[in-house]
C-alpha cells in the first residue's frame, strides 16, 4: 500500500489543548495580518481563520499597544467560544514587552521567539535569556524560529572563517544552511540549560527555496528530536506559494518530517486570509494524513465536456461540503471522511463515482440528458431535469445523516 512513511519520533509539546509532535496528527496553523492593536479586527479574523480550521493562530506582538490588547482578544474569543491557542510572535523588544505586560504574558499559549533578532551583540544572551525565563515563569512552550531572511550574522560570520580552515571548504549556500540549522539547535540547547524542559520547545529553520527547505529541515530532523514546524518563510501570491509551498513540505511530510505546518501565501487582493488554512488542509488530506472535511473528485473537462454544468456543480458540492462541515465535526464526526466525485461523461464518469462513496456521472456532449448517481459502488438513483443540484446535495446530506450520526454511530 502507497502511503507518507511513519512519522519520525519528536517530543510532544502542549500547547494549550494542542498536542504537537510525538504520535499526535500533523497540526495546521495560520497568523493573523491585522494590526494586533486593534481588538476587534484581530478578534475577528483569529475567529474566522479557527472556523476555517487553523488550530493555533499566531498574532504580532510588537509594542506596548499590541501586547495591551492580546488579553483583550483572548477574552473576546472565549465569550464567542473560540477555543484556539494563541502564539505570541516576538522580534526585538519581546523581552521588555512581556515584562510591562505581564497578563500578556500569562494568556499566550506559547511565545515565538528569533534567535536572529532577540538582541545584537552583547545583549544578545541577556535578552534570550530573559524570554525564556518568561516562559518558564508561565509555564509556556516555545518556538525558537530561525530564519534565513534574518540570520544570525555572527553566527554565520563564525561559521564562515571555520570553513575557510576546512580541507575542503563548503560552499557558501551549505555554510549558510549550517548556520541557519546551528542557529535554532544551539539557542535550543541554551534554553534548556536555562531550565525550560526539551518537551516545551519547538523548532523551526525557515527559508522561502524549496530545495533549500528541504535540505535544512532533513538535516535539521537528523540532528534532533526536538518537535518541528514547517513552512517556507515566504511563499509567494497565488498559484506559485501554493505550488512552492506543496512541492516542499509534501516531500518532508512523505518522509515523516514535520509536526505542525503554516502555508504562508501572500494573500491575493481582497481575498480571505482563511486560504492559507484551506491549502494546508488540503495538502495533509491529499497526501492522506488527515481528513478535514469530504474532499470532491472532479472531471477536468475535454471535448466531450462542453457545458459547464459539471464545473459548477463540483464547485456547488465542494463549497455546500465545507460550509456544513463545523456543525457535522459536532453531530457528525467521521463525515470528513466521506468521498465524493462529480464526472463530465460517459469514459470515467461511472468508474470514478463507484470508487467514491458518492458520485455522479453527468451527461457529456451528445449523451443522454441523465446523470446516475452512484452509492458506495452501487447505482441508486438517475437525475434529470432542472433539479439535479438540489437533488445531489440532498443525497449528500441524507448519507452523512445515515452514515455518520451520533445514533447510526452508536447502532
Amino acid at each position: 500500500m502507497f502511503g507518507p512513511a511513519g512519522r519520525r519520533h519528536t517530543r510532544q509539546v502542549r500547547i494549550g489543548k494542542v498536542a504537537v509532535g510525538g504520535d499526535a496528527p500533523v497540526v495546521v496553523q495560520s497568523m493573523t495580518n491585522t494590526d494586533t492593536a486593534d481588538v476587534a479586527a484581530t478578534t475577528r479574523q483569529v475567529a474566522e481563520l479557527w472556523r476555517a480550521g487553523s488550530e493555533l493562530v499566531r498574532v504580532t506582538v510588537n509594542n506596548p499597544e499590541s501586547a495591551a490588547a492580546v488579553p483583550r482578544i483572548v477574552d473576546k474569543l472565549a465569550m464567542m467560544g473560540v477555543e484556539v491557542p494563541i502564539i505570541g510572535d516576538f522580534h526585538y523588544n519581546g523581552h521588555q514587552l512581556l515584562a510591562a505586560e505581564p497578563a500578556c504574558a500569562e494568556v499566550l499559549a506559547k511565545y515565538r521567539i528569533n534567535p536572529g533578532n532577540v538582541g545584537f551583540g552583547k545583549k544578545k544572551d541577556t535578552q534570550f535569556a530573559q524570554l525564556i525565563e518568561f516562559a518558564i515563569r508561565y509555564d509556556k512552550p516555545v518556538r525558537i524560529g530561525a530564519n534565513w531572511g534574518s540570520l544570525d550574522q555572527a553566527l554565520a560570520a563564525q561559521l564562515m572563517d571555520e570553513n575557510h580552515l576546512r580541507a575542503e571548504p563548503w560552499d557558501a549556500a551549505r555554510v549558510l544552511r549550517e548556520a541557519l540549522i546551528r542557529s535554532a539547535l544551539d539557542s535550543a540547547e541554551r534554553a534548556v540549560e536555562l531550565g525550560l524542559p526539551r518537551a516545551r520547545i519547538v523548532l523551526s529553520a525557515k527559508v522561502s527555496g524549496v530545495q533549500e527547505l528541504i535540505a535544512v529541515y532533513r538535516d535539521l530532523s537528523a540532528r534532533s528530536d526536538f518537535a518541528l514546524h514547517l513552512g517556507l518563510t515566504e511563499a509567494g501570491i497565488g498559484s506559485k506559494g501554493i505550488v512552492a509551498s506543496s512541492a516542499a513540505l509534501g516531500v518532508l511530510l512523505q518522509e515523516g518530517i514535520g509536526d505542525t505546518i503554516r502555508i504562508s501565501l501572500t494573500p491575493e487582493p481582497g481575498a480571505s486570509r482563511t486560504q492559507e488554512v484551506i491549502v494546508a488542509q488540503e495538502l495533509l488530506q491529499t497526501m492522506g494524513l488527515r481528513a478535514f472535511t469530504p474532499m470532491v473528485t472532479a472531471c477536468p473537462g475535454c471535448g466531450r465536456t462542453t457545458s459547464i454544468f459539471f464545473q459548477e456543480l463540483a464547485q456547488t458540492v465542494q463549497e455546500h461540503v465545507r460550509a456544513r462541515m463545523p456543525e457535522w465535526k459536532i453531530s457528525h464526526p467521521g463525515a470528513e471522511t466521506l468521498t465524493l466525485a462529480v464526472m463530465g461523461c460517459v469514459v470515467n464518469g461511472p468508474g470514478e463515482s463507484r470508487h467514491a462513496n458518492i458520485g455522479i456521472s453527468l451527461p457529456g456532449t451528445g449523451e443522454a440528458p441523465a446523470a446516475p448517481v452512484f452509492v458506495d459502488g452501487e447505482k441508486t438513483v438517475t437525475l434529470r431535469g432542472e433539479g439535479i443540484v438540489r437533488e445531489f446535495l440532498g443525497i449528500i446530506d441524507d448519507y452523512v445523516a445515515r452514515k455518520f450520526g451520533r445514533g447510526a454511530q452508536a447502532g
